[in-house]
């Protein structure tokens, strides 16, 4: 048995993932109506930020993994102290926590990530910005943020001043403006003897600073590849990482840049379900209950992946039959995860197309071509 902290679509995918392996998962999550509740006859109904109930969690199970990162290590190295056993470690994902000593982490092994400062905590008018910055700069939320929360676009000086003199409860910090080609992902597991497995890297597309669309495999250069397997390799042996982490990069004229780190599995990784021998939420119960863990391949030449997210009150077309529609078109894997209420921009499913061509040029045209049926369907948010 194992326990997953969290009930959303990602701990709702790992059941799944667990039941193809006949690994039974429980998890910790708030309502039985949330996503994983929905999937396992297991649930601790506790919020997953509750030590207490993580406590209750680990009676029923061999070991712990976790659907975010947004986790009190605190609280969890005492129940590790009295033999509970996570995955990852948990000195393992407390530098990845938090974006700054993600950071401090990224620059102290030499890895190139955009040029970033902390924004100090208490209120301010004033912050010296390096001369060559310019603007926009970018702000990110040290903790909590994600698609698209938890960030600001500084356009100018006087953005930046209204900004900062804006009590701040949480830790921020300011980003150099970065000019880049693609956004890359690679979503990759490393087991407890040191074997690094991975899925393609693959392209992401952005709307509002929010995932739109995900390209595998990626169209890029031989010692790109290299380049960003080589991070992963260093990082995850830095850490002594055991579990699945997923690493987002800017590329184009600066270089490779590390983006952001999400040690867990990822959104950019789903196309895995549909198109390869071993799915990230495989990966990660594998890892997990001591089965050795496939050398992921990708048995198509290529996958595309859309999120579907919650439209306005007002959308004159119900959900029942956007949903009808898309799973009326050929070739097409629906992936619904159940939530109960449709709010605008909420993650409520996603949908992947297995690609037929074999050059990347051909294949992306493929891909936007279904791309455009499924957002006349179910447009972004």
């Amino acid at each position: 048995m194992i326990g997953v902290v969290g009930g959303g679509q990602l701990a709702m995918l790992l059941v799944e993932a667990g039941k193809k392996r006949d690994v039974d998962v429980v998890v910790q999550t708030t309502a039985k109506t949330d996503p994983a509740a929905k999937k396992t006859n297991q649930v601790i109904l506790h919020d997953p930020t509750n030590p207490v109930g993580t406590k209750l969690l680990a009676e029923k199970s061999r070991l712990i993994t976790f659907e975010n990162e947004w986790v009190d290590i605190p609280s969890l190295l005492l129940l590790e102290k009295k033999g509970v056993t996570f995955i990852p470690k948990l000195q393992s994902i407390r530098p990845l926590i938090n974006k700054i000593t993600q950071r401090e982490l990224l620059n102290s092994l030499d890895i190139p990530c955009p040029d970033w400062l902390p924004i100090p905590l208490k209120k301010s008018s004033e912050i010296d910005i390096p001369a060559d910055w310019g603007f926009p700069l970018m702000a990110k939320a040290a903790k909590g943020g994600y698609d698209g929360k938890g960030t600001k676009i500084i356009k100018n000086s006087k953005h930046l001043q209204e900004f900062l003199v804006v009590e701040k409860e949480e830790q921020w910090m300011l980003e150099k403006w970065v000019s880049f080609d693609k956004e890359l992902s690679i979503v990759s597991s490393r087991d407890s003897k040191g074997v690094v497995r991975s899925l393609p890297i693959v392209e992401t597309y952005q709307s509002k600073q929010v995932c739109d669309w995900v390209l595998a495999p990626a169209d890029i250069n031989h010692d790109v590849e290299l380049m960003v397997r080589n991070v992963v390799s260093s990082l995850l042996a830095e850490l002594d990482y055991v579990g699945v982490i997923a690493i987002e990069f800017f590329y184009g004229s600066e270089g490779l840049l590390v983006n952001e780190i999400a040690p867990r599995t990822h959104n950019s990784g789903h196309f895995s379900i549909d198109a390869c021998n071993s799915s990230q939420f495989d990966q990660q119960i594998c890892i997990s209950s001591g089965i050795k863990a496939p050398m992921p391949v990708m048995l198509v030449n290529g996958a595309l992946m859309a999120n579907l997210l919650g439209l306005p009150t007002n959308y004159p077309i119900t959900l029942n039959q956007r949903l009808d529609d898309l799973r009326a078109m050929p070739g097409l894997n629906v992936h619904w995860y159940e939530k109960e209420e449709e709010k605008k921009g909420r993650k409520l499913g996603h949908v992947t197309y297995l690609l037929n061509n074999k050059d990347a040029l051909s294949r992306k045209k493929e891909a936007l071509a279904v791309l455009k049926t499924i957002r006349s369907i179910w447009p972004t948010s």
